[in-house]
């Protein structure tokens, strides 16, 4: 059987801007404390079937144990940053064409079950289409693009998916021409904002198509922090001391705390988006606190929060990841999450892209993040490649929470519950 490169493309950029309320420290008479109140308009909260509903905490378990793995498997002290959805959505794409144990592999990975091609494609059309109006004020763009060599042909129906479903045209390129790599990575720039200016080191002629997901998101945080109180403070790393800008305000927000970690949860522009960000109690570390999320589950967490009035610490930050960096690369780390037949160039099922079945034989994210006082801004890029085989607020508490050691976080949207990003900050 004659072989051809295929290969799945998904970019997923975040740019976010946190809420929150500052106070000054010129005065420590004065009570600066503001309150977060949302005055944004008309919010659309996304609507979900009550399957849909079964996908987003599954897919977030999904999203849970992948950063598990990365934890595991990443023993370099390094901060990362990823986005599991960015993986869901090129993987979902791939299960668009998949049947059989394939098929049933994905979806049970990434939290289907066996919900089928029909309802994952629903379950992704429902979110590319009403996460960008949950909040007017977040600007939140989400594109598809499939990139095809022009000596070869999608399937009808395939196509006919991933317009409908992913908004995805297929755009015939010369892939032995050296217009065809700027083209792509113009693409890419274009969607992400500059976040992930290329993605593509170069274009393989013999590859059938390029599949590519970009998503950019930006918000503003309910209150900025004041670069007046940024001062460079000691944050302990695995290592020893070092020192980082540390952002600081008193903000009315939701807490929590348990043996193994405080959490404060930290709302975008209307609330609906949020970046929570979770630091280990003393003797316990960023290990501790995903093996809890992943036991536990993010949403029973969640539950425990109640408004206090916070003395916050926040180090303004970079961060850039990549998963060749992690010792099985992301097609290792998949496959110890329960996906091997996709991967398999004798046992894929994969035939419903082309007139030949596929099978992927590469995959690699690379994400980056900024945190500083106006905010935060997050990109991630997951390429995949494929090979053809013949209530009313009490008076609040008062806590402090100093995020002055490594810190777990994700950044999630509320009325759906979907989690865009997770990392973790250790200062290094």
């Amino acid at each position: 059987m004659k072989k051809v490169l295929i290969s799945l493309l998904t970019v997923m950029t975040a740019s976010c801007m946190m809420l929150s309320c500052s106070s000054s420290e010129v005065d420590e008479d004065i009570d600066t404390t503001k309150i977060v109140v949302n005055m944004v308009s008309d919010p659309q909260p996304i609507q979900l079937t009550k399957e849909q509903k079964v996908f987003v905490n599954d897919n977030n378990a999904f999203t849970l144990n992948f950063l598990k793995m990365v934890s595991q498997t990443d023993r370099s002290s390094k901060s990362f940053i990823y986005s599991p959805l960015s993986i869901t959505y090129v993987l979902s794409m791939v299960n668009d064409a998949a049947t059989g144990q394939t098929e049933q592999e994905l979806e049970q990975t990434l939290g289907f079950h066996t919900g089928g091609i029909q309802a994952v494609n629903e379950y992704c059309k429902n979110l590319i289409d009403n996460l960008p109006k949950v909040d007017k004020d977040v600007t939140l763009n989400i594109a598809n693009a499939i990139f095809l060599n022009k000596n070869y042909k999608l399937k009808e129906l395939f196509q006919k998916d991933m317009k409908e479903y992913y908004d995805a045209e297929a755009e015939a390129l010369d892939f032995s021409s050296s217009k065809t790599l700027s083209h792509i990575n113009g693409w890419c720039n274009d969607k992400t904002n500059g976040m992930i200016p290329t993605i593509l080191d170069s274009v393989n002629p013999n590859m059938m198509s390029y599949l590519l997901n970009a998503i950019y998101f930006k918000a503003d945080w309910a209150s900025k922090f004041d670069p007046k109180n940024t001062k460079m403070e000691t944050f302990t790393t695995e290592k020893g001391n070092t020192k980082l800008p540390m952002m600081h305000q008193t903000v009315l927000i939701n807490y929590m705390e348990n043996d193994t970690y405080s959490a404060i949860n930290m709302p975008y522009s209307n609330g609906y988006w949020s970046m929570t960000v979770m630091l280990p109690e003393e003797g316990k570390t960023t290990d501790d606190i995903v093996n809890q999320l992943v036991s536990v589950g993010f949403n029973e967490s969640n539950n425990r929060y109640r408004a206090y009035e916070v003395d916050l610490k926040l180090p303004s930050y970079e961060t850039s990841s990549d998963t060749d960096n992690l010792q099985d690369g992301l097609i290792g780390l998949l496959e110890q999450m329960g996906i091997h037949l996709a991967f398999d160039p004798n046992l894929a099922e994969i035939p419903n892209m082309c007139d030949n079945s596929i099978y992927i034989n590469m995959m690699r994210q690379k994400a980056k993040i900024k945190v500083n006082e106006e905010g935060s801004e997050a990109a991630a890029v997951t390429v995949a490649g494929a090979m053809v085989n013949s209530a009313n607020p009490e008076k609040p508490s008062k806590a402090t929470f100093h995020a002055n050691h490594p810190f777990v976080y994700a950044i999630r949207e509320a009325s759906s519950g979907v989690i865009l990003f997770v990392g973790k900050f250790t200062g290094e």
